[in-house]
């Protein structure tokens, strides 16, 4: 028995974000490597590690969003306060 594929809209643009992330990191190995200068390989490790936390970003809300909602379903306004104030307090993650 095998679970159905957990696919969010999102997913495909966190897909794309990751392999450039990846592809940006081979090539911070390489200036390693090739010895480049120690600014210029740590402003690429600053571009994949944004790229990287925007992913996360990205993933966690999109969870938030669709996933807790499913799982919470409708609820008045006054009982909701405490997950909306809980979704957007992730924001400063």
């Amino acid at each position: 028995m095998s679970e159905q594929p957990h696919v969010h809209e999102t997913h495909p643009n966190i897909v794309k974000r990751l392999k450039r992330a990846d592809g940006h990191l081979k090539s911070i190995i390489e200036m390693i490597e090739a010895g480049r200068p120690c600014l210029d390989i740590a402003q690429q490790l600053h571009a994949v590690e944004k790229a990287v936390c925007q992913a996360k970003r990205t993933l966690i809300q999109d969870h938030l969003d669709h996933c807790l909602e499913d799982v919470v379903g409708p609820l008045a306004r006054e009982q909701r306060r405490s997950i909306d104030e809980f979704k957007e307090i992730t924001k400063y993650l």
